[in-house]
């Protein structure tokens, strides 16, 4: 039977799921809409169940799709769907391409290693929070290599042609800042960027078989599966063409063996048997597959039932710890250096979020909403939510501010940890609420005019005042402060802020702000 049109199927499946998720990350721009990025993102198996988790609903059921397709053609989401795993074919294929001596083996499954990194997950998804789970979850990787390392590499492209071509007088490209890098954040997604590249190269789908707890889960699935790889013992003659391709090296040439539960269905062996002597076919097809110990498939449902109801259990509740000297932005020239330490006793997290509580719960740090923020205050953090929340976004006033009205981040959030908002509400969102140490700010240690403040707060929560000798100084009012930042951004004092938004634990809702009305002054006429 040939099959061999599986094989391209699933390439060009694969091509257009790895190119459009890619783009949605690189997107500099903001072209694609918030709608295009929930359709595209709608079958990311871990960001589907944490999402189902948050909000039941039929958006968030892409999981359940996933499962019901693995039950019925094994792992064909690791293999079409999963831009990680995409993109580990990508960089084995063009490895061949320059060592075309690399073939693969048939080797044994690393049982210890698979089931011990997804058990380790589901522990920790019990009694510790999402932490594990996202550092291990292939999505949230793919996201943060592509927000943290191929973004920057489009930016600095994209720089280059914008300033060979202005010099020609074309300005189809612009130049684009880029403030995303840090070095306490960074070294993660590199990390996984190079193991994942070294695994791609030298042992195909390995981290897939081996690190990767949603291959594993999958593969524990895909052992009843109705479709199945298959080889005919009577017409196969063992030329070995199926294992050197086979990327999962799950064939056992021997034994005439397939390791479905290992196997991503890539469909290189069925392009590569001389004789068509495997075929992707179903298991009452198979004389074979008639023969099947009642007790182990039990045992192989039980364990997945069991796994299944842990992967949607409860989410603990992780400790958090937070502390971090703020780093100066320079927007004056500051004589007298501000030597009062800021006091946060909260990071801010995201307009949506609702709480800390609910977003460390739910957010995988894919780092979607990171590339999506138009300007880039939304930051991978460090210590902000303490070690079990490394890498999930805060809001970096150091970097900029939260624009007013903006709404993108709960537009494109895929786990639902920052939920929806329309521009009205999130005007009223309290996030954080605003601080002022006097002995900080440059009027006070000056005796100079300043108000950087109070021009960049959108709800008048900073106001000047009078202070002394015809100069003004901020006076806060923290009932209408929203905690977009603005004024912490902008306030000039260094090396410490003078004005900064503390975080708030339970997003509230801040009163309505009373706007002065500008006084208008008519001239009866023209003076000359």
């Amino acid at each position: 039977m040939k099959q061999q049109h599986l094989k391209v199927l699933r390439i060009i499946i694969s091509l257009i799921f790895l190119i459009t998720t890619t783009l949605l990350f690189v997107d500099f721009r903001g072209i694609f809409p918030a709608s295009w990025i929930n359709t595209v993102l709608f079958l990311q198996f871990v960001p589907s169940v944490i999402k189902f988790l948050n909000i039941v609903s039929i958006a968030a059921i892409g999981f359940i799709i996933i499962v019901l397709v693995t039950l019925l053609f094994g792992r064909v989401y690791c293999s079409t769907i999963c831009p990680l795993g995409i993109l580990q074919d990508v960089i084995s294929f063009f490895s061949r391409k320059f060592k075309k001596k690399s073939r693969y083996k048939f080797s044994t499954p690393k049982n210890l290693w698979r089931y011990g990194f997804l058990a380790a997950a589901l522990i920790f998804l019990v009694f510790g929070g999402i932490f594990l789970v996202y550092l291990l979850d292939p999505y949230s990787n793919f996201g943060r290599m592509a927000s943290d390392l191929f973004r920057p590499l489009v930016i600095g492209i994209n720089n280059i042609f914008a300033k060979g071509l202005e010099k020609l007088n074309v300005f189809f490209l612009y130049p684009v800042d880029y403030h995303g890098f840090n070095i306490k954040t960074i070294w993660f997604p590199v990390f996984m960027f190079g193991l994942v590249l070294w695994l791609s190269i030298t042992r195909g789908r390995l981290f897939c078989n081996t690190i990767c707890p949603v291959g594993t889960l999958l593969g524990l699935l895909s052992r009843v599966s109705l479709f199945r790889i298959k080889m005919d013992s009577v017409t196969c003659t063992k030329c070995g063409e199926c294992a050197v391709v086979c990327k999962s090296e799950c064939i056992n040439i021997k034994n005439l063996e397939v390791d479905f539960s290992r196997c991503v269905g890539c469909f290189n062996c069925l392009q590569s048997c001389p004789s068509m002597s495997i075929n992707y076919e179903t298991v009452a097809k198979s004389k074979k597959s008639a023969v099947i110990k009642n007790a182990t498939d039990v045992t192989k449902r039980d364990f997945m039932a069991k796994t299944l109801i842990y992967s949607i259990g409860l989410l603990g509740i992780s400790n958090r710890t937070f502390g971090k000297n703020q780093k100066d932005t320079v927007l004056h020239e500051q004589n007298i250096k501000s030597t009062i330490p800021i006091k946060k006793e909260n990071p801010v997290s995201p307009p949506g979020s609702k709480s800390l509580e609910h977003f460390k719960d739910y957010c995988t740090a894919c780092h979607l909403c990171v590339s999506a923020c138009p300007t880039t205050v939304l930051q991978p953090s460090f210590l902000e939510y303490g070690f079990t929340g490394m890498l999930q976004p805060h809001m970096d006033y150091n970097t900029n501010y939260c624009n007013y009205e903006c709404t993108i981040c709960s537009d494109v959030c895929p786990t639902g940890a920052i939920l929806p908002v329309t521009s009205e509400d999130k005007k009223k969102i309290q996030i954080g609420r605003v601080d002022f140490i006097i002995e900080n700010c440059i009027v006070y240690l000056e005796n100079t005019a300043c108000g950087s403040c109070a021009e960049h707060c959108p709800t008048q929560a900073v106001r000047m005042v009078d202070y002394k000798d015809d100069l003004t100084i901020p006076e806060i009012h923290s009932c209408i402060c929203v905690g977009c930042g603005a004024c912490e951004y902008a306030c000039p004092a260094k090396p410490i802020k003078a004005i900064y938004v503390d975080g708030s634990a339970e997003h509230g809702e801040a009163d309505e702000p009373h706007f002065d009305e500008l006084k208008e002054t008519v001239q009866e006429e023209f003076p000359f």
